[in-house]
C-alpha cells in the first residue's frame, strides 16, 4: 500500500543510494525545471484517464512556477528511486508528499512546508468518541507529554478497554503505542486498508491514521458507514510537515521556491487546494 505514512519512514537503503549518487550542481540561473512525481498517490498527485498529472501538488506546482516566471516539467518517477533519481541529476525537485525528517536532512535539501497533515481517528458511524471542537476541530500539538496527555484525556477515557488499528511503522505508530497501550489494545496492520477492513467487520473499534487517507477512504460509497471521529491533531508532533525536497547543492532554487511558497501560504492558495482536494486545511 502506498500512503502518506510511509513516506514517513525513511528507508536506508534511499540514504545508501543518494549519497553514492549525488552530484554537484553549478549554481545557475533558473529558467525551467524538472519536477519528480508519482502520478498515483491520490489525491496528493495523480494521473487522469489521458495521461495529464492533476491532484493537490500538480495544481500548487503550476501555481508556484507562474509566481518563479520558470516553465516546469512534471515527469513519473516510483518513489522507490525518487531521492536517487534527483541525486543523479534526471530531475531537480521531488514533489511526492515527502516529509522532512533529519534522516532525510542528511541526504536532500527541503523547501519550507506547504503542507502539515493532520491524523485523528476513523470508527463506525456514531457516538464512540467526543465530537471535535476549536478551529477546524484540530488541535496543534507538540511533541510534549504534559501537552499532549491533557488534550487526549476524552480520547483515552472514551477508548478504554476498546481496540485501536494502527499501521505499522509510521509516525503514529509510537503515538498511538505510548498514550493508549495501557487502556486499550493496539493491533498493528502491515497496511492502513487491512486496519480499515477489521473496522468494518467489527473486529476493532477505531483506527488511527492520516486524515488525507482517512478522507479518501470515506469518500467511497462502500465506506459510508465510518466517519472521523474526535479531533484531529496536528501540528509539529507529527515532523514539520511535507515540503519539496531539492539537491542540497541547489541552494538558489530552494530561495526561489521557498519564496513563492510562503507567497502562496499567505494569500491562502494552499488553503484553498488543500480544502478542494483533501476537504480539510493541511496548511502548516
Amino acid at each position: 500500500m502506498k500512503h502518506s505514512l510511509f513516506r514517513r519512514v525513511l528507508l536506508s537503503t534511499f540514504i545508501s543510494s543518494a549519497l553514492l549518487c549525488t552530484l554537484p550542481s553549478q549554481a545557475k540561473e533558473w529558467q525551467s525545471i524538472t519536477i519528480a512525481t508519482e502520478g498515483s498517490y491520490e489525491p496528493w498527485n495523480l494521473t487522469l484517464p489521458g495521461g495529464k498529472l492533476s491532484g493537490f501538488e500538480p495544481e500548487l506546482m503550476a501555481d508556484l512556477c507562474q509566481r518563479m516566471k520558470i516553465s516546469c516539467k512534471l515527469v513519473v518517477q516510483n518513489w522507490d528511486g525518487m531521492i536517487a533519481g534527483m541525486q543523479a541529476g534526471k530531475y531537480d525537485v521531488i514533489m511526492d508528499a515527502i516529509v522532512i525528517t533529519p534522516e532525510r536532512r542528511k541526504v536532500i535539501d527541503f523547501t519550507v512546508p506547504y503542507a502539515a497533515t493532520p491524523a485523528s481517528f476513523i470508527t463506525a458511524k456514531g457516538d464512540l468518541l467526543p465530537k471535535a471542537s476549536g478551529p477546524d476541530g484540530i488541535i496543534k500539538l507538540h511533541d510534549s507529554a504534559q501537552e499532549i496527555q491533557p488534550a487526549i484525556a476524552s480520547l483515552q477515557q472514551a477508548l478504554k478497554g476498546k481496540t485501536i488499528g494502527i499501521a505499522s511503522g509510521t509516525v503514529y505508530t509510537p503515538f498511538i503505542d505510548k498514550y493508549f497501550k495501557d487502556i486499550a489494545t493496539i493491533r498493528e496492520y502491515n497496511a492502513s486498508a487491512d486496519a480499515i477492513l477489521d473496522l468494518q467487520a467489527g473486529r476493532i473499534d477505531a483506527v488511527f491514521d492520516d486524515v488525507t487517507f482517512a478522507n479518501s477512504i470515506l469518500s467511497k460509497p462502500e465506506n459510508n458507514d465510518l466517519q472521523l471521529a474526535g479531533p484531529q491533531l496536528g501540528g509539529p508532533i507529527w515532523g514539520e510537515g511535507e515540503a519539496l525536497g531539492i539537491r542540497k547543492s541547489d541552494g538558489s532554487l530552494k530561495a526561489m521556491l521557498d519564496s513563492a511558497i510562503n507567497a502562496a501560504l499567505a494569500d491562502g492558495t494552499v488553503k484553498k487546494l488543500s480544502e478542494k482536494w483533501f476537504k480539510t486545511n493541511v496548511t502548516p
